[in-house]
């Protein structure tokens, strides 16, 4: 074989339009780095957003909301993502578009209430029986089939583990062989066996083979301290979606019609309110215990202007509830028409009551130096070549047209100077995309020289 026809195992992944954010880029004292963590200018928006962080993590904003408001392409998406970004990975990130509630399956409210639940996390502690260690061993036993017939079946499994402390043999049911099969466990990697349910947990491959290969995507762990039998906290991180869904599948048994009752069952089935006040009541009663801990998430619901009336009746309640994320609404809207109703203009078509319990960041639109950066930011996130003058050069169609606009050049300026034969991409390339794509004021003007040649 030669080398030339082996293909690289690396991923080609789509990156995203806000994949390079890592938070919100303020110094120890509060104030806003002019670029830092991705998010560039909008110094007085990122500051009202570190201090809504920590309302949060003081746990002092429930019952209340944010309101990002600005023209289009201020950056109102990226400053909700680095709102979460900074609360950390295991806060619930839930973002939803306002017309998302227009689903045909089910009600607009329940809509609401989903997302709401997916944005509220619990943590679970529990003290566990554990058997944890580095496999040394991985023997299934097998017997002749009792129920005849020439196959044989997995009567038991022996499974050696070893620790820092010492080793120990078990002999496990047949079905603890199924979930290691599941879990794809190996010898040498580290495991944990719950005594009670016997749920299968791998954790990593053990360290001492790091050096095995020269690379690998795979995650190493140390030996574990300790004896192979032990108690261990386990932590579980669930959000209150998650619970809702598992208690409203149906428990059928194993005959065809509960079978077929499954199968029939549409996709989406709405979960009730007593059944979530159900569930609210155990949850409560974990946290009153000390077992569970409540993680307020964040719940994102852009173009807030798509909700009528009745959505926003219904979030104002569901902000007053005891058990509510932090919500961040984003708009672009000034003064419109409330949905649903025929005759009430609100600012950024939402009811003043709602408006009045809302704290509102306004973000302004970007100048010529603060565009480049950003565009400079993306062409590294995108591996993009590009030099300072085109940099300038897309700053200045950012600034005449849309920012959105000059980041979609990038990526076909960049397949073009790659056509050329050049490195990175040149003023030449951008001057030709602009000339073949059009951004929406250029689209407008040739709308309004050429009506009559159009459809009206």
């Amino acid at each position: 074989m030669k080398i030339e026809e082996v293909k690289s195992t690396t991923k080609t992944q789509r990156i995203a339009s806000h994949s390079h954010i890592k938070g919100i880029g303020l110094d120890e004292n509060g104030y806003a780095i002019q670029s830092a963590a991705g998010l560039v200018g909008q110094e007085l928006a990122r500051e009202a957003a570190g201090i809504v962080v920590e309302l949060i993590r003081s746990k002092k904003m429930a019952g209340r909301a944010v309101l990002l408001a600005g023209p289009p392409g201020t950056g109102k998406t990226a400053l909700a993502l680095a709102i979460a970004q900074e609360l950390g990975s295991k806060v619930p990130f839930c973002p939803m578009v306002g017309s998302e509630v227009y689903s045909t399956e089910i009600k607009k409210t329940e809509v609401l209430m989903e997302n709401f639940r997916r944005a509220i996390g619990l943590r679970i502690k529990e003290t566990k029986e554990v058997y944890e260690g580095e496999v040394t061993e991985l023997t299934p036993c097998e017997t002749e089939n009792p129920m005849g017939g020439y196959g044989k079946t997995v009567s038991h499994v022996v499974i050696g583990l070893k620790t820092a402390k010492g080793t120990k043999q078990l002999k496990l049911d047949p079905s603890i062989y199924e979930s290691l099969q599941k879990e794809k466990v190996e010898v040498g990697d580290v495991i944990y066996i719950e005594s009670n349910s016997g749920a299968v947990k791998r954790q990593g491959r053990s360290d001492t083979f790091a050096t095995e290969f020269d690379l690998e995507a795979e995650e190493y762990v140390p030996l574990p301290k300790g004896d192979v039998h032990k108690k261990k906290e386990v932590i579980q991180d669930v959000t209150l979606h998650d619970l809702d869904i598992a208690n409203a599948r149906p428990q059928g048994g194993q005959d065809i019609m509960s079978m077929m009752g499954q199968l029939m069952k549409p996709k989406k089935t709405e979960i009730t309110d007593k059944l979530r006040k159900e569930i609210n009541k155990v949850v409560n009663k974990y946290i009153d215990q000390g077992i569970a801990e409540l993680v307020p998430g964040v719940l994102f619901i852009d173009e807030v202007h798509m909700l009528d009336i009745e959505c926003f009746t219904y979030l104002h309640r569901a902000l007053e509830s005891t058990i509510a994320p932090i919500v961040i609404f984003a708009t672009n809207r000034g003064k419109c028409l409330i949905r649903g109703t025929e005759d009430i203009i609100s600012a950024h078509g939402m009811p003043l009551d709602l408006l009045d319990r809302i704290m509102i960041i306004r973000t302004l639109p970007y100048s010529q130096e603060e565009m480049t950066q950003i565009l400079k930011i993306r062409a590294e996130t995108e591996n993009i070549e590009i030099c300072e003058e085109s940099l300038q050069q897309l700053g200045a169609i950012g600034t005449k047209t849309t920012l959105r606009y000059a980041v979609q050049l990038l990526t076909p300026s960049n397949l073009l100077a790659k056509i050329n034969g050049k490195e990175g991409i040149s003023k030449e390339e951008i001057e030709e995309m602009s000339e073949l794509f059009y951004d929406a004021k250029q689209s407008a003007k040739i709308l309004a020289e050429q009506g009559d040649k159009f459809l009206k």
